[in-house]
């Protein structure tokens, strides 16, 4: 791996980096060179023998780029788009989290600039490697140009090539702060899971000592995982983990999940709200069961559709993609929500063919 420093990105604004170290002290009394428990959250194992995360992990999606699928994502950054500006901001999102208690952070090569700003993050905090854990993923090249005007933000590619030159880059900003490395979006179409050279190189980064995972995309995701948790090298599974797409709208993969956490995978929920659709900025969390529910337990749609997730004990990571301290605190209280028998079923009425649910995903505008 490289350096400890290796690839610590510069400031570029040295405006907003001086106001943000005015801003850091108080945070920094708290967590001045260590992250420790702050406050207490359940914890579980990254693979059979790998670091202990917390229940709760931060996505990196909507913070590392300035456009995204998230419903109203252009409304949360209301001191602008501008790197600078986006910099300063996650690290306030990222001191609410590791406050919190969250010590899991999930980022990849095509969310903007995700990687460095969360290492310039660790930089300024002092943490140790491990303090924290961070995935990453490769197989998806970033083409937004911090942008948004609709061109293409991302473009797929699960060769052999583009696992080299991303795992370098990843490495080279993250370096040993990086513990996990995914491939992004792999599906059953792009035969990613059958690739030998792929699956070779991923061996050979398994035994220098990355954990690697899977995350899935589309309503295939069922067979996808089931695919991944097959794989094996010298007896031993190449994957550690899972991460998938579930929620109340979208549970086709629950049998497969379910089968990789008993089988000894780590599983790891991304898009629990829907990309907004299980909040106040969707209709489903102004209107309807999730309303009904959230009303009923003076909570919000968000809290609800989170608890939902919690409490399936296979769930063993669930990712926050709140891109404002405001929508992380919403979320950070799910674990307070105790969901009755009859909340549950009037829940279950959300549930859509998995079709369905990603023809409305490939729908929603970068904005």
């Amino acid at each position: 791996m490289p350096d400890d420093r290796a690839g610590k990105p510069e400031n570029t604004s040295t405006e907003l980096h001086d106001r943000h170290q005015r801003n850091e002290a108080q945070v920094h009394e708290q967590s001045r060179g260590r992250a420790g428990a702050i406050t207490p959250m359940e914890t579980r194992r990254l693979g059979p023998k790998g670091p202990v995360i917390t229940r709760f992990g931060l996505g990196m999606a909507a913070l590392g780029r300035p456009a995204y699928i998230n419903l109203r994502h252009g409304e949360d950054f209301s001191e602008g788009r501008s790197a600078e500006a986006m910099e300063e901001h996650s690290c306030r999102v990222l001191d609410r989290a590791l406050t919190a208690g969250i010590r899991y952070f999930d980022a990849a090569r095509s969310y903007g600039r995700a990687e460095q700003f969360l290492r310039s993050w660790i930089d300024r905090r002092g943490l140790r490697s491990d303090d924290i854990v961070v995935g990453s993923k490769w197989g998806y090249k970033y083409t937004g140009e911090w942008q948004v005007d609709g061109r293409v933000q991302e473009v797929k590619d699960h060769t052999e090539a583009m696992l080299k030159t991303q795992v370098f880059e990843s490495t080279s900003i993250l370096g040993p702060y990086l513990r996990l490395y995914q491939i992004h979006s792999a599906a059953l179409e792009t035969r990613v899971l059958d690739d030998r050279g792929v699956l070779e190189e991923l061996r050979r980064l398994r035994e220098k000592g990355l954990l690697l995972g899977v995350t899935t995309t589309g309503p295939r995701q069922l067979e996808t995982i089931r695919r991944a948790i097959a794989i094996r090298f010298d007896g031993e599974p190449l994957f550690s983990s899972v991460q998938a797409t579930w929620n109340l709208l979208e549970r086709r993969a629950e049998p497969a999940l379910r089968e990789a956490h008993e089988a000894g995978f780590t599983v790891l929920v991304k898009e629990a709200l829907a990309n907004g659709r299980l909040t106040l900025n969707g209709d489903e969390g102004t209107t309807g069961p999730l309303r009904t529910v959230a009303d009923r337990l003076h909570s919000s749609p968000d809290t609800v559709a989170l608890a939902f997730v919690m409490k399936e004990r296979w769930a063993d990571v669930i990712l926050l993609g709140a891109s404002t301290i405001e929508q992380l605190e919403s979320n950070l209280r799910a674990p307070e929500v105790q969901l009755c028998p009859e909340d549950l079923e009037i829940l279950n009425a959300l549930r859509l063919p998995a079709e369905d649910y990603w023809a409305s995903r490939a729908r929603l505008a970068w904005n």
